[in-house]
């Protein structure tokens, strides 16, 4: 004889906690008096289509576990949350529905944040981020300026690659077989006029941190190669049938 299966009424159960977490207040953090503060930053989405993706809730599910775990450990943690609205993957999606991106951010606002408000993750509410509010963008403008001024941002050209089909320029490691990542589009070589940053300033001291960084050795290693600090190369080698050593400095 076969036993009834009974479902799990997760949509009630979860919400019913969700609301007794919102009315004590669990996920605010008091970041201006606590005495052991934890800070749980995870990558805010963008809305590059109509909702959250699985790799959404792949990350935020594994960051939500650690905050989680700090929390039991003693940490007040705050965790944010916020929508990275100005990107191109974002403004694509926008052009493709032939809403303007700015009025387009207000839809996707309410939906995504709704759909993170269901995961039930300890997110601080009061304090989120949005990258097209101009009280946010403001202040990187102003960054940018105080780098213009300093001469740390400066107008060159270079060669780039170019996704005709995204239209922007992509990183090397966003180049898969030739073709961009994201549309397998075939990626062109482009000479462009562009912003640059000159991080060469601080590329000694960012290179000499890295080592004492706790970051797994794959990372730590991608992050010097980026830097790519280079002192030339001494090579020796013996000329075939002569008693004769050369040496070469590059």
């Amino acid at each position: 004889m076969g036993m009834k299966q009974s479902g799990y009424p997760h949509e009630d159960i979860e919400m019913k906690w969700q609301k007794a977490w919102d009315k004590v207040k669990l996920d605010i953090a008091s970041i201006n008096s606590t005495s052991k503060p934890f800070y749980n930053l995870m990558m805010f989405p963008y809305p590059s289509a109509e909702g959250l993706h699985v790799g959404n809730m792949y990350a935020f599910t594994g960051s939500d576990i650690f905050g989680r775990f700090k929390r039991m450990q003693g940490y007040d943690v705050f965790e944010p949350i916020g929508l990275d609205g100005f990107g191109i993957h974002s403004e694509n999606y926008a052009l493709k529905i032939g809403r303007h991106p700015m009025d387009h951010a207000t839809v996707t606002e309410k939906r995504f944040y709704a759909q993170l408000k269901t995961i039930g993750a300890m997110f601080d509410w009061t304090r989120t981020v949005e990258t097209y509010d101009p009280n946010y963008y403001r202040w990187t403008q102003w960054l940018f300026v105080q780098m213009f001024k300093h001469g740390l941002a400066y107008r060159g050209r270079a060669s780039v690659n170019w996704c005709p089909s995204c239209k922007t320029v992509l990183a090397d490691e966003q180049v898969i077989d030739g073709k961009c990542e994201r549309c397998a589009s075939v990626v062109e070589k482009r000479s462009l006029e562009q912003w640059f940053c000159r991080i060469t300033a601080y590329a000694e001291k960012l290179l000499q941190n890295s080592f004492s960084l706790d970051w797994s050795r794959k990372v730590s290693v991608a992050q010097q190669n980026w830097i790519g600090k280079s002192e030339g190369v001494t090579v020796k080698f013996k000329v075939k049938d002569l008693d004769i050593h050369f040496e070469m400095f590059d």
